[in-house]
C-alpha cells in the first residue's frame, strides 16, 4: 500500500459542470489521497457566488477570483475595487486566474493586457498572490510582469507552467513560483521537466487544474484533486527527492505564497 503524505492542490475548478452533484465524493477521495487543501479558481466574476459557496461548504477548500484571459473580451472589465472588495472574504486567497492567451484568443490581446494589469494592481493592494495563465504569449508576459514589478512588488505563481525556459527564468528572477500540473507528468514532457529541475525547489507548487490535464495513469480522463499526488511523485523524481520530502516542501512553499490560507488554517 502506498503511504500518503499531506499535499495541496493549488489550482482546480470545482465549480465546473464535471463535478456537479458529486463534490462530496471528490473531496473525500482527495482527503484519502492526502490532499489537505484545495484552491478552487473562479474564472469569471459572474461565477464568484457559486465558487465562494464551495469554499464556504468545505473546511479545506479556499478560492481565488479573477477573469481568465480567454474571457477578458466577453466579460465586463473587472476593476481593482471589485477584486479588493471580494478579497475581504476570509477564504478568498488569490487574485486570478488572469494572464495572456494568444493561442486561442490573440485577437483580444489588448484587453487581455489591460485586464492583467488590473489584476496585478489588485494583488499589490491586497497582498494576495497573483495566479497567472500564460499561453503563446511569453514575450509580452515577461515584459508586463517585469514592468509591473518595477512599479511595485507583488507575489505570483505561474499556474500550470508549460511555457519556455526564458519565461520561467524571468518569473523566478522576480521571486515568483512555478506550478507543476499533470503536463509535467506526460511521458513526452522531457523539456518541461528540465525547466522545473533548473528551478529552486522552494519555488515549486503542484496542482491538478482539474477537471483538465489528468496525469498518468489517468490521462485522458476527468482530472480531480486526488490526482495531484501523481504529479507530485513526478516532481519528487525531477528534484531527486523522496516523495515525503517533496510533498512537505511543496506544503511549505504553498504556505509561504498563500499566506492568507496558511493563517486561516493555523487559526482553525
Amino acid at each position: 500500500m502506498t503511504e500518503t503524505h499531506k499535499i495541496t492542490d493549488s489550482h482546480c475548478h470545482l465549480d465546473f459542470p464535471d463535478f456537479e452533484g458529486q463534490l462530496d465524493e471528490f473531496v473525500a477521495r482527495a482527503e484519502r489521497a492526502g490532499v489537505t487543501r484545495m484552491v478552487t479558481i473562479c474564472t469569471k466574476l459572474v461565477n464568484e457566488p457559486q465558487v465562494r459557496a464551495i469554499a464556504e461548504t468545505y473546511a479545506n477548500i479556499y478560492y481565488a477570483v479573477g477573469t481568465h484571459p480567454m474571457s477578458a473580451a466577453d466579460q465586463p472589465l473587472v476593476t481593482v475595487d471589485d477584486l479588493v472588495a471580494l478579497a475581504q472574504h476570509p477564504k478568498m486567497v488569490g487574485i486570478g486566474e488572469t494572464g495572456l492567451d494568444y493561442h486561442y484568443t490573440a485577437e483580444s490581446e489588448e484587453i487581455q493586457q489591460t485586464s492583467l494589469r488590473i489584476h496585478i494592481e489588485a494583488a499589490r493592494c491586497t497582498g494576495l498572490p497573483l495566479i497567472i495563465h500564460a499561453r503563446a504569449a511569453d514575450d509580452d508576459m515577461a515584459r508586463i510582469l517585469t514592468e509591473e514589478h518595477a512599479n511595485g512588488a507583488y507575489s505570483c505563481v505561474m499556474h500550470c507552467f508549460s511555457s519556455s525556459a526564458e519565461l520561467a527564468r524571468a518569473a523566478l528572477d522576480l521571486g515568483f513560483y512555478l506550478s507543476m500540473s499533470g503536463i509535467a507528468a506526460f511521458p513526452k514532457s522531457h523539456n518541461l521537466r528540465d525547466i522545473f529541475a533548473a528551478a529552486p525547489v522552494d519555488r515549486i507548487l503542484v496542482e491538478t487544474d482539474a477537471p483538465y490535464l489528468a496525469p498518468p495513469p489517468h490521462r485522458g480522463k476527468r482530472n480531480e484533486p486526488a490526482y495531484v499526488a501523481h504529479t507530485a511523485r513526478i516532481g519528487a523524481d525531477v528534484f531527486g527527492m523522496d516523495y515525503a520530502d517533496f510533498a512537505a516542501q511543496t506544503q511549505d512553499n504553498f504556505d509561504r505564497l498563500f499566506t492568507k490560507a496558511a493563517r486561516t488554517k493555523a487559526a482553525a
